[in-house]
């Protein structure tokens, strides 16, 4: 039996392109026969950690990319728009909170791992296609309840979230990041054949099915697949 190629794929779901790349890793899942490792981290401490800026700080990024959301939500058959707050008030709320939060939820026992994915689809849609609040309690709640978790599951994540335990776990995955090389999400690392192969971005994904020995059929394969 051949074994699985594992994939950590790390992001924050404040970063639109993280969710492209997030939905295309789901899709290629069985497709490519790969573990995929989800990895939350936060994208502020990248930023502060490899001296970067945010998009939406800079104003020819931010007008580009006003566009070229909209293009590539259509390209990905993702449901995203361009929220009426600006990028760069976005990045000053923050999304601390709502990675602590994904984080918790990815520390249980049981499901975690399928439940922070849920939360986190939850969380961007809220965004990127809702243009609502992913700070507050309530918000992570909210998104939560839509992922499929209960009441006491939302509860013990939001208290746990705010625990030492959870913090030091998400400065751990933000400073592996940055010691792979991170300067933004998303941030792809293809463990193969005993190596280490980093990707950024949502537009490398030609490249990386080259370097792992796999074939590259779009951003929504089971469609291409169907006209082939």
């Amino acid at each position: 039996m051949t074994s699985k190629k594992v994939i950590e794929f790390f992001y924050d779901v404040v970063s639109p392109y993280s969710w492209l790349g997030f939905e295309v890793m789901c899709r290629y899942r069985q497709r490519w026969n790969i573990e995929l490792k989800l990895r939350p981290a936060f994208l502020g401490g990248i930023m502060q950690g490899a001296g970067n800026k945010p998009p939406g700080l800079v104003p020819n990024k931010f007008m580009y990319m006003t566009k070229d959301l909209l293009r590539l939500s259509e390209y990905f058959g993702v449901p995203m728009q361009v929220p009426a707050d600006t990028f760069g008030a976005m990045f000053q709320k923050g999304s601390l909170n709502a990675m602590r939060f994904v984080t918790a939820v990815q520390e249980r026992e049981t499901g975690g791992d399928e439940q922070a994915e849920r939360v986190s689809r939850e969380l961007w849609r809220r965004i990127w296609s809702e243009d609502k609040d992913i700070t507050e309690p309530a918000s992570l709640s909210e998104a939560a309840m839509k992922a499929g978790l209960s009441d006491s599951e939302i509860k013990e994540a939001l208290k746990l979230s705010n625990s030492k335990e959870i913090k030091d776990k998400l400065k751990t995955a933000t400073q592996e990041a940055l010691d792979h090389g991170s300067f933004g999400f998303p941030m792809v690392v293809c463990h193969v054949n005993g190596k280490q192969e980093m990707f950024f971005g949502s537009d490398r994904f030609e490249l990386m099915a080259h370097c792992i020995g796999e074939k590259w059929l779009g951003p929504q394969p089971d469609k291409t697949a169907a006209k082939l």
